[in-house]
């Protein structure tokens, strides 16, 4: 199946389903005989900039979004994250449950220059940065996210 396919049947899926998790929309995905891989559909989230709301059931979902502002960013992230720290220069967030690939998307949309790269599990962010002075500069950084204003 082709990427442009492939991606509005994840449309189409977020649509009909209330998806809490990437392992729920591939689970959904192949039971429609659509084999996609954990990091294609992590691109293909970005790359549609679908975006994770609470809905009238009160579910975390997944949601096709126009690109976010600055300030629903911020509240996605202050929502997501629930404890910042370090070890050398990799930074590790603590996240709600099936709301890291929301904040390591945010992190990666800011476009940080000493980020090397991220990954999100579940509840967990690794952040690879270039020095240990730039993980705790991106701690910093990170934090002005948490601020709900």
């Amino acid at each position: 199946m082709n990427k442009k396919a492939r991606q509005a049947a994840i449309l189409r899926v977020i649509s009909e389903n209330e998806v809490e998790t990437q392992s729920d929309l591939q689970q959904l995905l192949n039971n429609e005989g659509i084999a996609v891989g954990q990091s294609t559909l992590s691109r293909d989230i970005r790359e549609l900039s679908l975006v994770k709301r609470v809905n009238e059931n009160e579910v975390n979902c997944y949601y096709s979004g126009m690109k976010s502002t600055a300030a629903h960013y911020n509240s996605i992230f202050a929502q997501s994250v629930l404890s910042m720290d370090r070890a050398q220069n990799i930074v590790v967030l603590k996240c709600r449950a099936g709301l890291a690939n929301a904040a390591c998307a945010v992190v990666d949309e800011q476009d940080f220059p000493t980020v090397m790269g991220s990954i999100a599990g579940d509840d967990t962010v690794f952040i690879l940065t270039k020095t240990d002075n730039h993980a705790a500069q991106l701690i910093s950084d990170l934090k002005r996210l948490t601020i709900k204003g």
